[in-house]
């Protein structure tokens, strides 16, 4: 077990990650340090607007969603882990100008050998939680999912 200078010891837990996927509203978003400490070098990171390469690329995408926000949040609910494969549901809540956007979703970690995160999906609908509440832009999304869902 490897234990990193944030305090998350490797391989990580249920409780590390939900620690991790931890982030109320006015709490500062985890430190460059404590990413380091559980992310490979040469991680992949992929959303449903992104997908970077590398352990910098992925500090600049969670820079910029944080610069991007007012404020951001983040609960976690189920953990699962099953060998070097984990999967986490969580809210995500975005204060931007006023309006607060809120993500229901899922990621999935994948962990090497000495259990650095090196693949993280995130699963999420991008677009009718953003779009949703933007009048007239809102009316048409609902009118869309309703015309492929029903």
């Amino acid at each position: 077990m490897t234990v990193s200078p944030s305090g998350f010891q490797l391989p990580l837990t249920e409780q590390s990650l939900r620690q991790l996927f931890t982030k109320p509203y006015g709490a500062p978003a985890p430190s460059h340090e404590q990413w380091k400490a559980v992310y490979a070098a040469d991680v992949h990171f992929e959303d449903p607007t992104q997908s970077r390469d590398g352990l910098l690329a992925y500090l600049e995408a969670q820079d910029g969603l944080v610069k991007r926000c007012d404020d951001v949040y983040l609960a976690p609910h189920a953990v699962a882990m099953s060998g070097q494969t984990a999967f986490i549901e969580w809210t995500m809540g975005l204060k931007i100008k006023g309006i607060e956007f809120v993500y229901p979703g899922a990621t999935r970690l994948l962990f090497n050998g000495e259990g650095f995160i090196v693949d993280h999906r995130d699963y999420f609908d991008f677009v009718g939680p953003t779009f949703a509440p933007v009048p007239v832009i809102g009316g048409f999304v609902r009118w869309l999912y309703k015309r492929f869902v029903d």
